[in-house]
């Protein structure tokens, strides 16, 4: 059952005549929230992923028909997910309200995937697009490939260890030059191309159902796009005014980034042909290269390493937060829920979550690595999302500081999608989609490991005070 013992803003007394143990601090305010939006979402895949766009639905139309849907329905998600976070502004997040919606199993198997794959498994493909960048100025290899994106995240998971502070102005500082950069490139593209460059308006695709087939897998690549803009959720707990700065940073900051791409894209088909796009595996760097010449895409590189750290970082301070919300609930290592004396940071949590994140750099490759988290993660997005509709039923006495406006179409229909996705997924990309469902599923013997030990840990301990 769900669990009925949540109060919003409230943390569990400690006992008395015992000092109180270090809390987080409200820190972030709505230009840190929304640069953590913003920045997490702009990372390598809008530079990248528009060739398997293009491939898979073979027309411009249908191209930016990818992107707009995606958007929207990301857009829906964030609107869903602002009247939960405004509701529930604890460190954690989605995990959260998938707690106070369904009960800890469903909670912990969200974590759990998030630190084995979703959020995890971001950090580090994001470090691997990153360092595949940097080859443009170094002579890396392989090797140094993965030692570079490893280093990436060792320096970003040091600078949150310091403080939430010092993680919110990187943050926002990265961002802004980010966003700078690619509205830039928006405006040469626009400003220098005039009309569509001669090809063929359209590529071979499959026809009939197959065609939709071909546009959900098309999403996934726009999803990943898209992804990370939960991620603000899971620092709720440091957040400053979280009742109206979270949905503010959720909406704006979303909305945001679907114009950008809107405009990239664009700026893509007026640069270069069908079937230079969908045979680019660096759209950006070649749409650069033919306005401006060979710098372009070295200027391109430069703003996707700085977007790929900026993306790295919000993903990085974000992301520990679950862990520590995790292992507050005993259903993760208990040291986890320490919170530095110092920096007012869940520095271990940060350190565990760098660990792995760094072995996962050396384990799989990059398309690996999004498919299965892009597939993961919808499937508790939904969930997320139709929590909306249940705690209004089952917990109406909570306040609700903002609500999902379009109520319960808004939340339904991101729902629906979301399913149909998760169902295409399933049968276009069965295999990965199948290591994620294993994945996900082997963390249910995990959690009744965790439980038991945490019945026994309370069997054990004195009655407090």
């Amino acid at each position: 059952m769900p669990s009925n013992s949540f109060t919003p803003g409230t943390e569990p007394p400690g006992c008395p005549g015992r000092p109180e143990p270090p809390q987080l601090v409200r820190a972030l305010g709505l230009w840190g929230a929304t640069s953590i939006v913003v920045g997490i979402m702009i990372g390598s895949a809008i530079f990248i992923v528009p060739a398997e766009i293009a491939r898979e639905v073979g027309s411009e139309r249908g191209a930016l028909a990818v992107w707009l849907v995606t958007g929207l329905l990301s857009l829906f998600g964030a609107l869903s997910f602002a009247e939960l976070a405004a509701m529930m502004p604890q460190a954690g997040g989605q995990y959260i309200y998938l707690r106070e919606g369904y009960g800890p199993l469903v909670s912990f198997l969200c974590g759990w995937m998030f630190f084995l794959i979703q959020q995890s498994g971001g950090i580090a493909t994001l470090a691997v697009g990153m360092a595949q960048y940097l080859a443009n100025f170094l002579p890396l290899g392989s090797w140094g490939e993965k030692a570079a994106a490893a280093g990436a995240i060792v320096v970003l998971t040091a600078i949150n260890y310091r403080g939430v502070r010092q993680g919110g102005w990187v943050q926002l500082l990265l961002t802004g030059i980010n966003v700078g950069i690619v509205v830039s490139l928006i405006a040469f593209g626009f400003s220098l191309a005039s009309g569509r460059p001669p090809g063929p308006a359209s590529l071979p695709t499959p026809a009939g159902t197959r065609y939709f087939a071909s546009f959900g897998v098309a999403m996934v690549a726009a999803l990943w796009a898209y992804e990370g803009w939960n991620n603000v959720t899971f620092a709720a707990g440091e957040v400053e005014r979280p009742e109206r700065t979270l949905p503010l940073a959720l909406v704006v900051g979303t909305a945001l980034v679907i114009a950008i791409y809107g405009g990239l894209n664009l700026v893509y088909f007026r640069v270069l042909t069908l079937s230079e796009i969908a045979a680019s595996p660096r759209v950006a760097a070649d749409a650069a290269r033919r306005l401006v010449g060979p710098w372009g895409s070295q200027l391109t590189a430069v703003a996707i390493v700085v977007a790929v750290f900026g993306s790295l970082n919000g993903s990085i301070l974000a992301g520990a937060r679950v862990y520590y919300a995790m292992a507050k609930d005993r259903l993760f290592f208990r040291w986890c829920a320490a919170v530095h004396p110092r920096f007012r940071t869940p520095h271990l949590s940060l350190v565990v979550q760098g660990l792995w994140s760094c072995l996962l750099v050396l384990l799989a490759d990059y398309e690996q690595l999004f498919t299965y988290t892009v597939f993961a993660a919808w499937i508790f997005y939904a969930l997320t999302a139709l929590a909306v509709i249940i705690l209004r039923r089952t917990r109406p006495e909570l306040p609700r500081p903002y609500r999902v406006p379009g109520y319960p179409v808004v939340p339904v229909v991101f729902v629906l999608t979301a399913a149909a996705f998760v169902l295409n997924m399933l049968a276009e990309k069965t295999r990965e989609a199948g290591i994620g469902t294993l994945i996900v599923a082997a963390g249910i013997p995990v959690y009744w490991l965790w439980r038991g030990k945490r019945r026994a840990g309370a069997a054990g301990r004195p009655s407090p005070g």
